[in-house]
């Protein structure tokens, strides 16, 4: 039974090695609580900050599929809640394939280094809970999230699978390992479930890398399996060997060979041997490495970086149709949340933090809209439609024009606006005179004169500023005025309101990562919008172009707030559309990745130190600025003609050195810079359970455990 299994199995761990966990029994309060996690969390890796960097095991190449790298999910971390989704619906498939799901009768988590110290704040539990009852990121309904995590607290059950209902107590059975990082990567997690008796039927670690990406240490190379295809019998043999491998890419030379020449592998039907492709040494058509070797591609081949992923593509088994198909699903997403971050009638984003949206109030300061029915409230402006609207297959319609808007929006975000005009009330008092006196019989010319009257002084007087500071001054004080400059306005708009969106959990796409997810659809919305010729084009470019640009820092450097800091994240995200833009100008390789260098090159060094471990303060702001960013490193790209002195490959070096140097407390664990200088202790439970530690390499895949015909000494008290 054990060799049909899609994760390798080793032998259990004994029980006696299990007794080592033991409950938390002190109540500690919250502030030494803090300073406990801290001190005992810096010391264990103080060790790992101040080593020197060590040469790394890099994968073959860096070809993954765009659509892994791009993938639908829920807010608000893709790390944080799309991974351990994944994670939880992936160990239910394993339970299944093992017959042991109905023999469960409770299961405990463990939640380590960053999944712990801002888990509560990045809705970890409710990922993973919901992901045990069979709910996937991509599939799940977010509206009902909310109620569905309600109700599992209310009456500790949760229905495993979606059909097996077990007891279940979020303070007894999910454990908060602040203390503790694993081996493999800072957002571990360890599943074990139990029968009736108390005996361990299974166990397993699984970690989340980043971007939704799930791996535990025995499974690397298949790394997009455990993403996306938790049943192997159902995924391209393609995608389980993507060449994730350990060796060095010394060991094994690139294959630069024709797509014709190439051998594609079948689709996966019988796992039971254990060998899913034709041939072991098949690679993608045009496999790259580094930006060099993806260079030297475009060159041989006189193609665009988009068209060598395009290619790459149809190695994962996708047709032309389907990946045009897929690309403008990926844009559809996208766009549907820009569209729901700025028609939203919520006035503030979850959280302690009561953080109040702003998209909607920035998209209709534009006073312009290209969802018809979205225009400016104060001004009462009609919107002005997108000359381009509906080109794009399976982009929304917006509201219609004739949608009476919600009286409580207008008035939420009319508010905006008080204090920052004045009426002078002597010049209003006499327009009013005027009107009283036209007011009688045979009058009615004149009152009709003095209310067009009073119409245009009021509409004049509204646009006197009330000047801050004193007139009789030396330094005459400046009257405040607005400044509209379109695209990093629209851009700023757009990019807060797919973080707005992401932070209350909503329908995302990770580009690369949900807590960077704004950044690459605020820059391509703006060129779809305003520049592009041929929309359809240009997001096929666009993304496909960006893809190649994270598959580079995926392999060379990280994409994990918790291994690399914010560069990781709005870092990368602000490379990759750096990249897109440029391609969708029509730039050469060589500036479409110096454009991307650009990108990297000005947020090496970004922490991750979110507000009460929220994806709110900075992310928001931070993804506003990327897209700023990104367009502005693609035109000084274009502008300098070939004349740079860092490659991307440096820079994406330089990111990996500056990561590895960064200390844990700017890595997403909300243990310095704002998080603690903006008063909002971190959320932890009242206790800590201080365990004892248990790391062993023989954890980090599925443990079956068959029931002992001795008596069970492992019970849900001593665990």
């Amino acid at each position: 039974m054990f060799s049909s299994l899609s994760r390798s199995l080793v032998p259990s761990p004994s029980k006696r090695s299990l007794l080592s966990h033991s409950r938390c029994t002190t109540i500690i309060p919250r502030t030494a609580v803090a300073v406990t996690i801290r001190r005992r969390w810096l010391n264990n890796a103080h060790s790992k900050d101040t080593d020197n960097v060590q040469p790394r095991q890099l994968p073959e190449h860096a070809v993954i599929s765009t659509f892994d790298l791009f993938s639908i999910g829920v807010g608000p971390s893709s790390s944080h809640t799309v991974g351990p989704m994944r994670a939880g619906k992936i160990f239910i498939a394993d339970l299944k394939e093992l017959d042991l799901l109905e023999k469960v009768h409770t299961v405990k988590i463990n939640l380590y280094g960053s999944l712990a110290a801002t888990g509560k704040g990045h809705h970890t539990p409710q990922a993973i809970l919901l992901g045990l009852e069979g709910s996937d990121p991509e599939t799940i309904d977010t509206g009902t999230i909310p109620s569905r995590y309600t109700a599992i607290l209310e009456t500790k059950s949760l229905m495993l699978g979606g059909h097996h209902r077990i007891h279940y107590d979020m303070d007894r059975d999910m454990l908060w390992r602040y203390d503790l990082v694993l081996k493999t990567h800072p957002n571990g997690m360890r599943f074990s479930c139990f029968d009736a008796e108390g005996t361990l039927l299974a166990t397993n670690e699984y970690f989340s890398v980043g971007g939704g990406f799930v791996v535990n240490d025995k499974t690397k190379v298949d790394e997009n399996l455990f993403y996306k295809g938790v049943d192997k019998k159902t995924v391209h043999g393609a995608r389980l060997h993507q060449s994730h491998s350990l060796a060095e890419p010394a060991d094994m030379p690139l294959i630069l060979g024709d797509p014709e020449q190439m051998v594609y592998p079948a689709v996966v039907t019988d796992t039971s041997e254990g060998e899913n492709l034709k041939d072991e040494d098949c690679h993608p058509p045009y496999p790259f490495d580094t930006g060099a070797t993806l260079l030297a591609l475009t060159h041989k081949h006189n193609m665009t970086i988009a068209q060598i992923v395009h290619d790459n593509e149809k190695y994962f088994g996708y047709t032309e149709e389907v990946i045009h198909e897929k690309l403008m699903r990926i844009w559809q997403v996208m766009d549907e949340c820009i569209h729901t971050g700025v028609s939203t009638s919520e006035r503030t984003l979850p959280g302690r933090l009561g953080l109040r949206r702003r998209a909607p109030m920035l998209y209709r300061r534009l006073m312009r809209g290209f969802y018809p029915g979205i225009a400016s409230p104060t001004l009462g402006l009609p919107a002005i439609g997108s000359p381009r609207s509906g080109v794009i297959a399976g982009t929304i319609s917006g509201l219609d024009a004739g949608q009476p808007r919600s009286s409580s929006l207008r008035s939420d975000y009319e508010d905006e606006d008080k204090g920052v005009y004045e009426l002078n009330e002597s010049m209003s008092s006499d327009v009013l005179e005027e009107e009283d006196q036209a007011k009688g019989p045979g009058r009615s010319i004149a009152a009709a004169a003095a209310r067009k009257k009073k119409a245009a002084a009021l509409a004049a007087l509204k646009r006197v500023p009330k000047v801050v500071g004193s007139i009789d001054h030396a330094v005459i004080p400046m009257a405040p005025r607005r400044t509209v400059i379109p695209a990093m306005d629209f851009l700023s708009c757009y990019a807060i309101a797919v973080n707005e969106v992401n932070a209350s959990g909503g329908r995302i796409v990770t580009s690369p990562t949900n807590g960077a997810a704004g950044v690459i659809p605020a820059v391509l919305k703006y060129i779809v919008e305003f520049v592009s010729d041929d929309p359809v084009r240009s997001v096929e470019t666009f993304l496909l172009t960006a893809a190649a640009v994270g598959m580079l820092f995926k392999r060379g450097s990280t994409i994990s707030a918790a291994e690399g800091g914010c560069q990781a994240e709005v870092g990368v995200a602000c490379s990759m559309a750096s990249a897109g833009f440029a391609a969708c100008m029509g730039a050469s390789p060589e500036t479409v990745l110096q454009a991307a260098e650009i990108g990297i090159e000005h947020n090496l060094g970004l922490t991750c130190d979110p507000i009460d471990g929220l994806v709110q303060v900075p992310c928001i702001e931070r993804n506003s600025l990327g897209a700023v960013k990104a367009v502005t490193a693609a035109q000084l790209s274009m502008a300098s003609h070939g004349v740079y002195s860092v490659t991307l490959d440096e820079a994406i070096e330089a990111m990996r050195l500056t990561a590895a140097d960064m200390s844990v407390k700017y890595k997403e664990t909300s243990l310095s810079g704002l998080a603690t200088t903006v008063k909002i202790p971190l959320s932890v439970p009242a206790c800590i359970p201080f365990y004892v530690s248990l790391v062993s390499p023989h954890h980090s895949s599925l443990i079956a455990h068959r029931p002992s015909p001795s008596p069970s000494v492992l019970t849900l008290e001593t665990l």
